[in-house]
């Protein structure tokens, strides 16, 4: 693997991921009991927008950048859920703006409690190396493991019998879907109570159908899709949007991400043809049934 997340940091697929993240790092957090934080594909921890490889791609400029510009010109209007990304993006810019952007692991060092717990794993040496400079300060609290799909099976289930694992790979191999699928598997049964936060680009929607049936029949616990596109989603030659499906997603995530997804789709100007979701893929009623059956969508196109 080559990937670099350097090209694409601060863009709205960060956004839209990251505020997730934020969102799940709070609902945790609300019992006092620690909890294992995964980051299976964690990268450098925290971005230079001002380096060349964010300028090469210019990325940010329609992500982060229209974000916080959208927040200054109408603070009253920002949905509350976005206020723990915009914590961690003020954390790491004292003096304002966003020349760095945190990435997922930074954003869990900057609320991780003393009995929270955080397992990142990178397999770039490089990357690796800066992402330990930049969690230095949590101490014995962040542990490390080089392949993400290993470490489902060598960190789950975890001792605090709580956890938060997202999984966000680079989607670089063409059975990217078929790898995911049979370590959730795996994972699944080692873990069946975890949240688990899977984040996918929007290309090509067949192969996608796809995942999110498999995903759905073999989910240890309801199942909740978030996706937000800036371009319609009828080609795959670009990348029109991302998402991520929640597995055991708590309370109240679904009602703060319906708010927070159509006020992003509108800031970050989506095309009016591009659409967004906050649905559930498996809900209660399908769990305790059997029949896959999903709740009423929360879902817009064109707002």
């Amino acid at each position: 693997m080559n990937y670099r997340h350097a090209f694409h940091a601060g863009n709205f697929a960060d956004i839209l991921k990251h505020a997730v993240h934020a969102l799940l790092l709070d609902a945790m957090q609300r019992k006092d009991k620690g909890f294992l934080v995964l980051d299976t594909h964690a990268g450098r921890g925290l971005y230079d927008l001002a380096g060349e490889a964010a300028r090469r791609t210019g990325e940010a400029e329609g992500g982060v950048h229209r974000l916080l510009s959208a927040v200054s010109q109408t603070p009253e209007a920002v949905p509350e859920a976005l206020e723990g990304l915009l914590a961690a993006i003020r954390a790491e810019n004292p003096e304002g703006g966003a020349r760095y952007y945190p990435g997922s692991p930074r954003i869990a060092a900057h609320v991780l409690r003393e009995q929270d717990r955080l397992v990142v794993c990178e397999p770039l040496p490089e990357e690796a190396s800066v992402l330990r400079g930049h969690l230095l300060a949590l101490g014995r609290r962040v542990q490390w493991q080089e392949d993400g799909w290993a470490a489902l099976k060598a960190v789950l289930p975890p001792l605090e019998r709580r956890g938060l694992i997202l999984i966000d790979p680079p989607y670089e191999r063409a059975d990217e879907f078929d790898v995911l699928i049979e370590a959730l598997r795996e994972a699944f049964r080692r873990f069946p109570t975890g949240v688990y936060a899977i984040w996918y680009p929007i290309k090509d929607r067949p192969p996608l159908a796809r995942f999110h049936r498999r995903l759905a029949a073999m989910t240890p616990g309801t199942l909740l899709r978030v996706e937000l596109c800036l371009h319609p989603d009828r080609t795959a030659t670009r990348l029109n949007g991302s998402g991520l499906v929640i597995v055991n997603p708590p309370w109240p995530l679904a009602e703060r991400l319906a708010e927070l997804v159509p006020w992003l789709w509108r800031v970050l100007g989506a095309d009016p043809e591009a659409p967004w979701h906050v649905d559930w893929l498996v809900d209660e009623q399908a769990l305790r049934d059997g029949t896959l059956r999903a709740a009423a969508p929360r879902k817009g196109r064109g707002g």
